[in-house]
């Protein structure tokens, strides 16, 4: 069989399959749930483009992967072939333990594990499927191997990861704030004392990738109905695990029901093979097809709820620098009680308030360094004669009031 495959990718084009090893891993029905795997959540709502998965997101990133082994070996690096397939196969797999619909529902299906603890335990699934080919990529993909350089085109502040979904979440949104770029960042890169930096020259492109970023968080990713209407969905799955707990009997797939019974803590998940097997099975359709039956449930909370996500009635969310008034808040929630008839914690699913927050660059977390013409290395943070770098190393965070739009006279 021919494994040398060509994608045609809507961004960068056409994209070439690089080993054997690496088609057979894209062909495993773990990489295929990303198919069914919406890259960002419930952003279509406000987007309608917003419609990539997290298959299209990885293949990206490893065709940007291989771009920037070819510029660190043009520019006197020596990386192996066994080294280059194990960051290519480390990229490919880094979002491989996403549960449906991406972020939006992290930490909801399971508590206390992020998506990254879960792509390292599927990694070393298919590691032992696989005969031990994956080690080295597991290595690199949890910094353990012994050139942290390689790691950090992996995972850091100016990894393939952010590099491919500004470009890829830019185009499908159609924000043109977000699009960097990557062709000239990636030929920039180089390596200092085993660490990935920038040649001088580029610094500005590292500017523009920093803004980018940020704009791209508080239009789109923090965008104020995006965040109404991944509440409504987490909100959604917290009523149905109530009801479930209480012995109510509510439809669910078979996959998502083993995730309904209770919550599944991190302890669980990490040494039941059983939780694992099923989370890799799960994705948005599982998820949708149970709120499309919720939506004729006796219970008043979860039917409201998940009506309200098909047919697109979204909380009001405002979006405030300081807390929300709690007098607000509890006048909210007596409205609640008394227009729907319910008790002051199911009236609790329609008025409530939490945090966001935005941080473009973390200094002192991976920095991002510039290497300048005389071999030293600073951060860019002081390279840069951009004060706006200042402001884009603090994290800026705010409060959100959500409440149904009918709750206000």
């Amino acid at each position: 069989m021919n494994k040398k495959k060509i994608i045609n990718d809507p961004v960068y084009g056409f994209i070439s399959v690089p080993t054997e090893l690496i088609f057979d891993l894209i062909e495993h029905p773990y990489f295929q749930r990303l198919r069914y795997i919406k890259q960002l959540g419930m952003t279509h709502l406000v987007y309608p483009g917003a419609l990539h998965t997290r298959f299209h997101h990885a293949l990206g990133a490893m065709h940007l992967m291989g771009m920037a082994v070819e510029t660190l070996r043009n520019k006197g690096h020596a990386i192996s072939e066994e080294e280059e397939e194990a960051i290519t196969i480390a990229i490919l797999l880094h979002d491989i333990g996403h549960g449906p619909f991406s972020h939006a529902l992290e930490n909801s299906i399971v508590e206390g594990i992020d998506h990254e603890d879960i792509s390292a335990m599927l990694m070393n699934k298919l590691n032992n499927e696989f005969n031990g080919g994956l080690t080295m990529a597991i290595d690199i993909f949890k910094g353990t191997y012994s050139r942290k350089f390689l790691h950090q085109l992996v995972s850091s502040q100016l990894d393939m990861d952010r590099m491919d979904y500004l470009n890829r979440d830019s185009f499908f949104t159609g924000v043109s704030e977000g699009v960097i770029n990557s062709d000239r960042i990636i030929k920039m890169l180089n390596v200092k004392d085993d660490h990935i930096v920038v040649d001088v020259k580029g610094i500005y492109s590292i500017e523009k990738f920093l803004v980018a970023r940020r704009l791209m968080y508080w239009q789109v990713y923090l965008h104020k109905t995006v965040i109404a209407g991944e509440q409504l969905l987490a909100k959604i799955l917290k009523r149905s695990r109530e009801l479930a707990a209480n012995g109510v009997q509510i439809f669910t797939t078979l996959e998502l029901d083993l995730f309904l019974t209770g919550p599944v803590s991190r302890d669980e998940f990490m040494y039941a093979d059983h939780y694992l097997e099923t989370f890799a099975s799960l994705d948005d359709t599982d998820i949708m097809a149970a709120v499309k039956a919720w939506a004729r449930h006796s219970d008043f909370v979860l039917s409201k709820l998940c009506r309200d996500l098909v047919h697109r009635d979204l909380y009001k969310v405002e979006i405030t620098n300081d807390p929300p008034d709690q007098q607000l808040i509890a006048e909210l929630t007596w409205r609640a009680s008394n227009k729907y008839g319910i008790t002051a914690h199911e009236a609790s699913y329609f008025v409530f308030e939490d945090t966001i927050g935005n941080n473009a660059y973390k200094p002192g977390d991976g920095d991002i360094l510039i290497l300048m013409k005389d071999g030293s290395v600073k951060d860019i943070a002081v390279a840069s004669d951009n004060s706006n770098l200042e402001a884009l190393s603090k994290t800026v965070n705010k409060h959100i009031l959500c409440y149904k739009k009918d709750l206000i006279i």
